[in-house]
Formats: structure tokens, sequence, C-alpha cells
């Protein structure tokens, strides 16, 4: 089965073409991160306009790179959500149209589900059962994954995600837009031990995650350093490494929980900030000591990307879920409200959603 896969549920517009034989064939993305850099953040609404512009002339590129024609498509998979309202309705705006003029499957795919089965495009792909870290700008969680479709939320974070938090310590040492990678590259120059900021959560039990608190002790460091006229560009790299520092033990110590609490050996790590070197090295230290395996995308797919989309989709669409004539958008979406691959999806999602 030939899948066309959309993503567009922020500020990347993604395209990949997958088949369930062979694998995936080829892929695209086009960032607007220059775009949204002027404004600090991303703007919704350039955001949907741009994956206006790019969206089909991608689409054709990925075709044309894999020697196929939108003939040979079989099905398409959306982003359906979580994501900016607009941005996701352009992605199925498309897709419906396409598979309404090729007269084939189309299916609004969950992208937290995406980023979770990126892996599985590896020449390694993790085995069923796993626990997952899902670490990005909008989700810290971590799910109990026993199959596709099949996962239970173990913790998640009570206010801000992680990578929310490293692009608002971004702007706090005056760095420019997307600030999770500049904190990182910045954290490279500071002096271990300079600072010591709190691990939050990790003194009590359970696995959910707060960092809004971590975010605001880095607020005040900052601010005091300024008030004493010490706030130089190591001081600033002493502070991305602090928070780095701080940010990684947290994550370590619950995923640790995690594998304890459900006898897994196996840990998924996927979004974002799965790519940050700190957090895959602590991560990988700790397998060792467990006697585990850490799983992740190659770093190209642990952003944004269409092949997850196309991947997850093809799965489910390969079981006959598929979306009815409505499009699918679902800003804010549970990723534990899906159905396993042998359920059928339920359509009322689409009535509600549109």
């Amino acid at each position: 089965m030939l899948i066309l896969g959309i993503e567009t549920s922020c500020d990347e517009t993604g395209v990949a073409l997958y088949d369930s034989d062979h694998g995936l064939l080829s892929h695209a993305l086009f960032s607007q991160v220059e775009m949204h850099a002027d404004y600090g953040g991303v703007v919704p609404e350039l955001a949907s306009r741009d994956h206006v512009r790019k969206l089909l002339p991608l689409c054709d590129q990925v075709l044309a790179e894999a020697g196929r024609t939108r003939a040979d498509i079989d099905g398409i998979a959306y982003t359906a959500g979580p994501g900016l309202v607009g941005a996701l309705m352009v992605g199925g705006s498309v897709a419906h149209a396409l598979g309404f003029a090729l007269g084939i499957p189309v299916l609004g795919v969950h992208h937290m589900e995406g980023h979770l089965l990126a892996p599985m495009l590896e020449e390694n792909p993790p085995a069923f059962p796993f626990v997952a870290l899902l670490v990005s700008g909008g989700h810290t969680q971590l799910v109990m994954v026993s199959g596709i479709g099949e996962y239970q939320l173990l913790g998640e974070s009570v206010d801000d995600a992680a990578g929310e938090a490293f692009d608002k310590t971004a702007k706090m040492l005056g760095l420019d837009y997307p600030g999770g990678p500049r904190v990182s590259a910045l954290a490279q120059a500071g002096r271990p031990g300079t600072y010591r900021f709190p691990r939050p959560m990790t003194d009590r039990p359970g696995l959910d995650f707060s960092f809004s608190g971590l975010k605001t002790y880095t607020l005040n460091t900052v601010t005091d350093a300024e008030e004493r006229g010490a706030l130089d560009e190591q001081v600033r790299a002493d502070i991305a490494l602090a928070f780095e520092t701080a940010v990684v033990d947290t994550l370590v110590i619950k995923c640790r929980r995690a594998l304890e609490q459900t006898g897994c050996k196996r840990l998924v790590v996927a979004g974002g900030v799965s790519a940050n070197r700190s957090l895959r090295q602590a991560l990988e230290a700790m397998a060792v000591k467990l006697r585990g395996g850490v799983f992740y995308a190659r770093p190209e797919f642990c952003t944004d990307n269409g092949a997850m989309i196309a991947y997850a989709g093809c799965q489910r669409l390969l079981a006959g879920q598929r979306d009815g004539d409505r499009i699918v958008a679902v800003p804010r979406w549970p990723m534990d409200t899906l159905p396993p691959l042998g359920e059928p999806r339920d359509n009322g999602l689409a009535e509600t959603a549109r």
C-alpha cells in the first residue's frame, strides 16, 4: 500500500511517500523557522498561509523523487491534531481534496502517535511493549505502549512542556528563535557546577512533570545576574548549562522510574527535544545500568515531518480505518483516546472536530 503522508500541525510543511512493502521512498520538509524568527515565535496565520503555498509543490516533489505519480497512491494520511487549527485545516483540506479526486481513502493521524512511531522507520525498530517519552515544544509525556493504539498515559507535564521551557529560557538569555537548540549550543561553553537548578517533582512519587517552576528559577537567576551587572556571555552559558542539566536529570529520573514501575526494558524517546545530545547520552547511560535499550528516530525525524505521519497512517489504513466525509482537525486530542488497530475509528470525531 502506497501512502502519501502530510504534516502541517505547526510551522513545518512535511510530505512523505511510504510503501508498506518497501518502506520510506521519499520525503521532503520545508521549515518556516526563518519567517517566524522575526516575531520570536510561530504566528499561526502566517504558518497556515505558508502551508497553502508549499504543500502541493512538496507533494509533487516527493512523487517525482520516488518515480511515482498521483495515480499510484493508495491512501493519504494527514496530521489531524494536536496543533494549530488553521494549519491542521490546510493539511486536511488538501488530503481530502486529493483523496476525493483520486477515489482513495484518507485518514487523519494523531501528531504525537506519529512521533511515537517514528523510530519504527529505523533499521532496528523497537519491539512492543515499551515505555515512550514524548518530549517536544508542546508535550512532555510518559506512555506505556503495548501496541499501535494501545496507550496508557503514565505521566505528563502539569504546566509547561520541556521544549516550551527551553524556548522561554532562550528568550530570557537573549537568544533567537528557535530557542531549544540555541540554549543547548550555548550550554556547551558553560562551567559545570557554577549553578545548580532544582529538579522539579523528583522528590515525590509519581511520573508527572512540571517545568514552570524551573522556568521561574531561571528567570530569577538571570535577573539577579543582570542587577549585579554580571550577566556576560560566560554567565549566560553557565545558566544555560544549569538549566539544560536540570531538565535532562528530571527526564532521566522519571524515565528510570517508569521503566522500573512497568518492568519494561525498552524506552522509546521521540519529539523535537529527543535530538538533544545531553539527553541522549544520559538516557543511554541509564539504560546500560538497567540492562535495557533506548530507541530514537534519526535526527531529521525527531522534529515534525511527513514520514512519521505516512508510517502511522499506513498502519491504520491497512487495518481499515479511515475518515468519513469531513475533515478532522483537533487542536487538543488526548492520545490515549485512540482506538487499537483492530477497532474502527470513531467517525463521530469528525463531526465534532470540523
